[in-house]
């Protein structure tokens, strides 16, 4: 355990539902613009989760009119409003960067079966 870990501890966010990477996420980050805040909903595949703590992140790609687009969301700020788990995929790495040399149906993940 690290000194700053009883620090950090009270910045962990609990409401964090459990995902991993293949799985498809809506973000809905608070986005401000002037004095005015407003919600913006980022869909796509989360492609990474790294770090630990309060470092913890994980990477999101879309496709947006043809283009490919990744942000990197920290897990536990303040500006994710809410995180909803749209599909489980079903991967076998924890780290999805050959998602970004594919294009159409080669870059879907397969859906995780309940069984």
């Amino acid at each position: 355990m690290k000194s700053t870990d009883l620090v950090d501890n009270q910045y962990l966010r609990t409401d964090m539902p459990t995902f991993g990477p293949g799985d498809e996420v809506k973000v809905h980050v608070r986005v401000v613009e002037g004095n005015k805040e407003r919600i913006q909903v980022f869909q796509g595949n989360v492609i990474a989760i790294s770090g630990s703590g309060v470092q913890e992140t994980y990477k999101v790609r879309k496709v947006s009119y043809g283009v490919g687009v990744e942000r990197t969301f920290p897990m536990h700020a303040p500006t994710v409003a809410k995180l909803e788990v749209v599909k489980r995929g079903d991967v076998r790495r924890a780290k999805l960067y050959y998602l970004r040399d594919r294009t159409g149906r080669a870059a879907r993940v397969k859906e995780k079966r309940e069984a």
